[in-house]
């Protein structure tokens, strides 16, 4: 009995000393800094180890038995042993070596094993990496990572895609902060970082590239990007930024985060405040190229529509060339009516104001941050830019609000509810403003018919004659007698081939349009009277009852989700969880059906599981995801995944997965009802019944024969669906080459796009039409598409201080389709980026210098919008640069960078600005509470 005690003892001992479990946190000695993939060993036992996540923290098991000697490494801190003698939480403050580091296991280079045996393309900005961007900003500093496509429409609005199908509406990816959902509700996408978090208070960027529905809901179709801000009980202190540059830039930012700790000495409540503000003046769009497509290019005598010129457009009854040559207006062609350039209707003067408080309390305070925490949030965002969708949008005033309170524990559960209201402000549409102006001068019938009737009597034609233009020839046939006239075609060819000749044309229409808009009240840029009706419009909403230019958005969104991990000891963990969702539209008639008395809901729920399981120690890693959603107006949909991830050797990760998603029907898509002048744009839920197709209404026009109409129905929307192959391969080879492989393969089914189409009544006599009305309506391709990609990224770490990166990046829309619905790929086919970048480089006697140099090569692609805005973007480069100094002793860094530093003006999207340089010099104190 002895013996058996003692064997059922020692096993005992021995099954307490196989599960002891360390914990801690590594940070920065100095600033106090958490320190993002420090390694942590137990010396006695190598591989027992781990990486410091991004909060600096980490969780150790091992077997051998305490005490214990912990070895600590990070690249340019001093190995650091510590004596373990129990199980208690540690705090590891890490000092500066003499720089004679050249071999780490971890390199510096913040990839942690947990990254690399990532199932999905996870590309990240983590701290350090923040602050050697050279991109002016941080959120603009993403469009350094290999898969990301970046594209800024204004100085205010740059958004972020990937895999293709990119817009300016970026519906198909997904924007979080601290997991909430950074979408404007009326929308239902995110305007980037104008409503986002402040700089100072980013901890880390995650972009998870591809098809993500499992954990993270419908609308994570070809991508997430997931911020985290810094947490008070960690990143203590206060942080101070002042930015200045180029276009009268002007950035500024402060952040204060501290703790309070009870009577045992324990912190318990943890707070922190933000406040930014930015104001820049805005790159002007100013194309004014012709519209690719349309019938008249850059140079016709009689204008042409320009792509930032709006109330220029083709209108049927300005084109003469079908009259008889014979006609004194035959040489008008074609001509367009004086429109108004995007400088003259919209607020490029960019404002951005952003405020966050936040509070953390620790439920157990003597866990320390192992505690579950309550956090109580609150965020305001106000502001002016320029947006662009399907028109330019000048948005003014523009607020947003987000509260959110949650209850969590790390790596265990959490439950999050937060609300997201917006309010327009004074915000407008620009295109529409245009065309209304000239409505309060006259029709464009009114104005056509000035036009060519002072054309006709002004006698530009016989002018013409007189220069060689051939005349009307007659002969008169005796019997019967009769008169034929006839008109040399190829005589008036070459006169109007001479480029003499058709700058007279030019000229004698520059006059006509002078007359035209006297005659007809046109309100000219800048005078009293423009400025008069330009502010009764944009101030009345863009209602059937008010008839102005102006938003009304007070849309709101409610979300509540929740899950929890389960770590039974057959698996890695069990995830179970469910989110619900309410939108509460409210636009008055300027954007949706709410007129009337009509209130708009529309509510979705979901829920998952996830599994992932480790077999062989560690050398395979299985993942299984199954969703369920179901949004009100929709069926049950699921969407699976799987992955599998092989380590065969230390430093080697290959991985295979096949991903789903969806992606719900925006608010738009199902209840919009918006009139842009010319047409409707309109939702649709429940179908579209009779429309009258566009290629049979022009026919019927050119004939006035009913016979030729053809009608269409158009079915009721439905979801996106995707499915996604993809095969990757990360390792580090040596001690200081990192690099990343994935290719992926996608399937598409009804992509949501739109239908155009026309509604009129007829006259059943003479086959007259009335009441027309050209309808967009919502719909879904009919079509399957496929694409697929490749991205490759590199980086060497060298000499202690210094980095060469590169990456590169293929995607091709493999499926060639004509049909309208499926939206533009919008994708160079190719890109790649190169750059240097040293850290803690000791120069001039200074001990903290760095710099970044960043090239990126993008690849010509068409960019398809809305008829207005589309067009061919050229292949461009650019080159960004930033040389930094960290002056430890008054806690302050200095930062002195420019993007696009060679002043390559190029477009991002068809119809916004050329983007130029943005130099900036910035000064960021930065003291950190030990």
């Amino acid at each position: 009995m002895r013996h058996f005690l003692l064997y059922i003892c020692t096993l005992f001992s021995s099954l307490l000393l196989a599960q002891t479990t360390l914990k801690g946190t590594v940070m920065d000695a100095t600033n106090g800094e958490t320190l993002i993939g420090a390694s942590v060993k137990v010396k006695s036992a190598a591989t027992d180890a781990a990486v410091t996540d991004y909060d600096g923290a980490f969780i150790l098991k091992t077997s051998q038995p305490l005490p214990l000697t912990l070895v600590v490494t990070y690249i340019g801190y001093a190995d650091k042993e510590i004596e373990v003698a129990n199980a208690t939480p540690l705090t590891i403050k890490m000092g500066e070596n003499a720089r004679d580091l050249v071999v780490v296991e971890i390199i510096g280079q913040r990839v942690s094993d947990k990254q690399k045996a990532a199932p999905l393309t996870v590309e990240q900005l983590d701290l350090i990496a923040m602050k050697q961007t050279s991109a002016s900003s941080i959120y603009n500093g993403l469009g350094a990572l290999p898969s990301v496509d970046l594209t800024t429409a204004s100085l205010g609005f740059t958004i972020i895609n990937t895999r293709g199908f990119n817009s300016t509406s970026p519906v198909r990816s997904l924007q979080i902060i601290d997991g909430v959902d950074n979408q404007a509700p009326g929308l239902n996408f995110s305007l980037g970082n104008f409503l986002g978090s402040s700089e100072l208070d980013l901890m880390k960027v995650d972009l998870i590239v591809g098809a993500s529905s499992a954990f993270y809901g419908p609308n994570a179709f070809n991508g997430v990007i997931s911020m985290e801000t810094k947490n008070p009980f960690y990143q203590k202190g206060l942080s101070v930024m002042l930015k200045g540059g180029e276009r009268n830039m002007l950035e500024t930012a402060i952040r204060y985060g501290n703790s309070v700790t009870n009577k045992n000495g324990n912190e318990f409540l943890a707070f922190k405040f933000n406040l930014s503000y930015l104001r820049a003046d805005d790159w002007v769009a100013d194309n004014y190229d012709a519209v690719g497509g349309t019938r008249t290019q850059n140079g016709n005598p009689g204008r042409w529509d320009a792509v930032n010129t709006y109330g220029d457009e083709y209108f049927p009854l300005n084109n003469k060339t079908g009259d008889n040559p014979w006609s004194s207006k035959y040489l008008l062609g074609i001509f367009h009516r004086t429109g108004y350039a995007e400088s003259d209707v919209v607020d490029y003067n960019t404002r951005n104001v952003k405020a966050n408080v936040a509070l953390h309390i620790r439920t157990k305070p003597t866990k320390g941050f192992e505690s579950p925490e309550v956090v109580i949030s609150s965020s305001y965002g106000n502001g002016t830019t320029v947006y662009q969708g399907d028109n330019r949008f000048s948005l003014r005033g523009i607020q947003f609000f987000q509260n959110r309170i949650e209850f969590r524990k790390r790596d265990k559960f959490f439950i999050r509810a937060y609300a997201t209201n917006e309010n327009a402000g004074r915000s407008y549409d620009p295109y529409f403003t245009a065309l209304r102006m000239q409505q309060l001068s006259k029709s464009n019938k009114d104005w056509s018919e000035v036009y060519t009737n002072y054309w006709g009597a002004s006698g530009f034609t016989n002018r013409a004659r007189e220069m060689g233009y051939p005349n009307i020839v007659t002969t008169v046939i005796p019997d019967p007698p009769y008169v034929v006239s006839s008109f040399d075609d190829a005589a008036a060819a070459a006169w109007l081939a001479n480029q003499q000749n058709l700058d007279s044309l030019a000229a004698w229409h520059a006059i006509t349009q002078q007359y035209a808009n006297t005659a007809t009240g046109f309100l000219v840029p800048g005078t009293p009277a423009f400025q008069s009706a330009f502010d009764s419009l944009t101030n009345l909403k863009s209602n059937d009852r008010e008839g102005g230019t102006a938003f009304y958005d007070k849309s709101s969104l409610y979300h509540l989700h929740g899950e929890y991990r389960f770590t039974p000891s057959w698996a890695k963990y069990i995830a179970v969880g469910a989110n619900t969702r309410l939108y509460r539209p409210v636009s008055d008639g300027t954007i949706f059906r709410d007129t009337n008395g009509v209130t708009i809901r529309n509510s979705e729920f979901g829920l998952y599981s996830g599994i992932e399981k480790h077999l062989d120690d560690d050398h395979w890693i299985l993942n299984g995801t199954l969703r369920a959603d179901k949004n009100q107006n929709f069926g049950l949909l699921f969407t699976p995944a799987a992955s599998v991830v092989w380590h065969p050797i230390k430093n080697h990760y290959f991985r295979f997965s096949g991903s789903s998603a969806i992606r719900n029907p925006t608010l738009s898509d199902q209840y919009l009802n918006l009139n842009v002048g010319p047409a409707k744009l309109v939702g649709n839920l429940n179908g579209f019944k009779d429309m009258i197709t566009i290629e049979s209404f022009i026919e019927y026009l050119d004939s006035t024969r009913i016979s030729k109409l053809k009608y269409t129905d158009v079915d009721a929307i439905r979801p996106e669906k995707v499915k996604t192959l993809e095969v990757g391969y990360r390792t580090t080879i040596g001690d200081h080459l990192y690099a990343d492989l994935s290719y992926y393969f996608s399937f598409y089914n009804d992509f949501i796009g739109y239908q155009i189409g026309v509604t009129a009544d007829f006259d059943s006599l003479v086959g007259t039409a009335s009441n027309v009305q050209i309808y967009r309506v919502a719909a879904n391709a009919n079509k399957q598409v496929t694409t697929q990609g490749f991205t490759s990224s590199l980086t060497y770490y060298f000499s202690t201080y210094y980095s060469l990166n590169g990456n590169y990046s293929w995607n091709r829309l493999n499926t060639a389709t004509d049909d309208p619905i499926v939206p533009a790929f919008n994708t160079p086919e190719h890109k790649f980026n190169i750059g240097i970048s040293g850290r803690d480089v000791p120069l001039f006697g200074l001990k903290k210098t760095g710099f970044n140099i960043n090239y990126k090569w993008i690849d010509a692609f068409v960019f398809e919008g809305s008829p207005q805005f589309t067009g061919q973007i050229p292949t461009y480069s650019l080159l960004d640069a930033q040389w930094n100094v960290n002056l430890e002793k008054i806690h302050t860094t200095i930062k002195l960078g420019a993007s696009n530093i060679l002043n390559n003006e190029r477009f991002q999207t068809y119809g916004g600005p050329r983007i130029g340089r943005m130099g900036y010099i910035s000064f960021v104190y930065d003291f950190q509470d030990k």
